[in-house]
């Protein structure tokens, strides 16, 4: 998340709270538009499991995992949830929606955008919203060979600290497809990854992270047909021991989050294995795995 010293404005809070105009006009066309693609997603066979684990009442905080695809998980995880629950779901950016004017700020709003902040985020819980955060942010994003769904939260918790403080379950949610759809070719520590390090923080904005060099279909850089698998994890309460300091607190709500979803993440690719669609096969069509 953005520090203290990139937090939100007065105005941003502000539109938290009174959502303009024609931003709530544009989350209804998204979500009226998102509602007539039911037909067109199960299509695509989707795997999907554990839905019946989210709270009935939208507050809640999904943590997930980003995957090299970059996109998938972004509009998957809100799209089930809204499509279980009814609920817009708000995932929380970078500093990018910060930086934002105009239609495409009101577009990333309507569509559940908001800045990655901790009083935004205490805002939103306050209301009682449904919040995705991804802990590892771009740099789970940046696979090198052989690291395929590893997270890497390094010490980030703050997820699990506004959760505690504001006495949110956290909801792990693991989607596997999105880090197979291109085949990184080289390995992080390469001479390759230290020399493109200075370059890639130009561009991607991490320090100490080189550029990875991926390919999709072939030599190309066409994403590779593959099937994509998402599970919605047990809730995990965040109700502090009386006993337990609040710091101890954080870390073991942390551990516990992370933990949970490695181990969806883990149950997702073993069952992939089995399943004779998960590259996209027509003629496996009728015997994809199908979800509960």
């Amino acid at each position: 998340m953005p520090t203290k010293a990139d937090g939100p404005s007065g105005a941003d809070i502000d539109r938290l709270v009174n959502e303009p105009n024609r931003v709530r006009a544009m989350r209804k066309a998204i979500f009226a538009i998102a509602d007539g693609l039911g037909p067109v997603i199960d299509l695509c066979r989707i795997y999907v499991d554990g839905v019946e684990n989210l709270p009935r009442d939208g507050r809640f905080l999904l943590v997930g995992n980003h995957t090299i695809s970059g996109s998938a998980e972004i509009v998957l995880i809100p799209y089930f949830v809204h499509r279980e629950l009814g609920v817009r779901v708000r995932g929380l950016a970078s500093s990018q929606i910060a930086d934002a004017n105009g239609v495409v700020r009101d577009v990333m709003e309507a569509a559940g955008a908001v800045l990655g902040h901790p009083d935004t985020c205490a805002e939103l819980m306050r209301k009682g919203e449904t919040l995705l955060v991804f802990p590892g942010g771009g740099r789970d994003m940046l696979k090198f060979k052989g690291e395929n769904y590893q997270l890497q939260w390094e010490r980030r918790s703050g997820f699990a600290r506004l959760a505690i403080a504001n006495d949110y379950p956290i909801v792990p949610v693991g989607l596997v497809g999105g880090d197979d759809v291109y085949l990184s070719l080289i390995e992080r520590d390469s001479a390759w990854e230290r020399g493109s390090r200075a370059i890639g923080e130009r561009v991607h904005g991490l320090p100490g992270v080189g550029i990875p060099l991926v390919r999709g279909v072939g030599p190309t850089l066409i994403p590779r047909p593959q099937r994509m698998y998402l599970r919605f994890a047990p809730p995990i309460d965040t109700a502090r021991p009386a006993r337990v300091d609040f710091d101890t607190w954080v870390t073991t709500v942390k551990d516990r989050a992370q933990g949970a979803l490695e181990t969806a993440l883990a149950e997702l690719q073993e069952l992939r294995e089995t399943d004779p669609f998960r590259n996209l096969n027509p003629l496996a069509w009728r015997r994809a795995v199908r979800g509960g």
